[in-house]
């Protein structure tokens, strides 16, 4: 016995922790296994569970099938016969027993049915219905679904729970069928032939729950797997367990495990719609809270920026007030403009026009003058004014004026204007005009200027 120091020895297990881990390691270490062998010391005791031995040639190992698994099997397994298996690798703790816990039985002698299964798997795929390009689309979520399977199972039930909680307002339609025996394959052609015609359904399941490779035959007849592709309504194969496999899953435009999975596959989960309208109804309450919020920022903002409508009337009664005046000042400087300019038309007229028709001008500016205002009479008389110190000037450099002071314009005998001496000789008659009539006269004699010049 080793000497070691009580505080520092290793912790012993008991018995039945080791047990307990050795089972959890089998269990979680080992995936479900197919195990073919003789089978012997069968017993059934009255809890209605197997226990049996598997063994070859060599070696054997305890197995165990617990009553929900064992009733599906038909018929009843005798001492000696050749079986296959499937399970899960596990310990019975209580006596440290290596056994298989068993969930499926079935004759060992099923080589011809795979070999079956095998060509005409090999037959269809060459032929293309495998083909993911000619498999349907599964509407989402489905209008109405029809369920191809047996009234009386596991999987009408299991369908129907599962769209109860997740889609109830979805209707359902079942086409019923034997999905077992001699009779299941015409049956289940003719309950996709009749969905069809129905054209109610936008999408099919067509399955079962799980059993044996001859419970499942009928879904590997090519009869069944040609309904199935020629089908014009999206199907779902959903026949047995999830480690089932058969045709109608390869044919099928879509494969779910189990009639459950199937349900699950093709619905809405309500409760997700509700959760993600909620979502959604919180979102837009957000959205519409952040907007009303800018509005009223924007309102505010408004708000301070509207002037008061009052000192906005003041101020366009102002302006008003302001163009008035604009207004009748351009007026009278319109009317000033218009006076100076009727004065000037009127001197202009009075020089150039017969006195009749200045008479007529005259009395129509008189006229014209008796509406206009005080201020227009002074201007027009300071034009008057203007206009005869302008005639008084234009008098003062007049000819005639210079004429009054004894001057003379001299013409001669052809009328042009004689301006130097040597213009005219002696014996010429030239006129002479004065400021009152013309004088005429001989040239007696010419005087002509000396100088550098002359």
């Amino acid at each position: 016995m080793d000497n070691f120091p009580l505080s520092t020895r290793p912790r012993a297990l008991t018995v039945s922790e080791l047990n307990h881990q050795v089972r959890h390691l089998l269990e979680t270490s080992f995936m479900q296994a197919w195990i073919e062998g003789e089978l012997s010391s069968f017993s059934r005791p009255s809890s209605g569970h197997w226990y049996f031995t598997l063994k070859d040639s060599k070696c054997q190992v305890r197995c165990a099938m617990f009553r929900g698994f064992n009733q599906r099997v038909q018929p009843t397994p005798r001492e000696g016969d050749q079986i296959r298996i499937r399970g899960k690798v596990s310990l019975y703790e209580n006596r440290g027993d290596f056994q298989i816990i068993v969930e499926h039985m079935e004759p060992a002698g099923l080589g011809a049915l795979q070999q079956a299964f095998d060509a005409l798997k090999l037959k269809l795929n060459q032929e293309g219905l495998f083909d993911p390009a000619r498999k349907k689309s599964i509407p989402f979520p489905p209008r109405h679904i029809g369920v191809v399977t047996s009234p009386t199972g596991a999987a009408i039930h299991d369908i129907l729970t599962v769209l109860a909680r997740r889609c109830p307002t979805v209707p359902v339609t079942l086409y019923p069928t034997a999905v077992q025996g001699q009779a299941a394959t015409d049956s289940i052609v003719n309950a996709i032939q009749l969905a069809q015609r129905h054209n109610q359904a936008d999408v099919l399941i067509i399955g079962r729950g799980g059993g044996s490779l001859e419970d499942l035959w009928c879904f590997n007849e090519e009869r069944v797997a040609r309904a199935i592709a020629q089908c014009s309504i999206p199907t779902v194969s959903a026949v047995g367990h999830e480690i089932d496999v058969t045709i109608a899953d390869f044919v099928a435009d879509l494969r779910a495990p189990t009639p459950s999975a199937a349900a699950e596959k093709i619905s809405p989960d309500q409760s997700e719609w509700l959760r993600r309208l909620k979502e959604q109804e919180f979102r837009l309450q957000q959205a519409a809270l952040r907007h009303i919020q800018r509005q009223q920022t924007q309102l505010q903002h408004l708000t301070a920026r509207l002037r008061d409508p009052r000192r906005e009337l003041q101020e366009k009664a102002q302006r008003l007030d302001d163009l008035e005046v604009r207004l009748k000042g351009a007026i009278k400087q319109r009317q000033r403009q218009e006076i100076t300019r009727l004065d000037s038309l009127s001197a202009r007229l009075s020089a150039q026009s017969p006195s009749r028709q200045l008479q007529t001008y005259q009395d129509a500016i008189l006229q014209l003058r008796s509406h206009l205002e005080t201020g227009l009479r002074r201007l027009v008389r300071n034009r008057q004014d203007q206009l005869a110190h302008l005639a008084q000037t234009l008098n003062v450099v007049s000819p005639l004026a210079t004429l009054d002071r004894g001057y003379a314009i001299l013409q001669d005998e052809s009328g042009n204007i004689v301006r130097q001496a040597n213009q005219v000789n002696v014996g010429t008659t030239i006129n002479a005009r004065v400021s009152e009539g013309s004088i005429t006269a001989t040239v007696t004699a010419v005087s002509k200027p000396s100088g550098p010049d002359a």
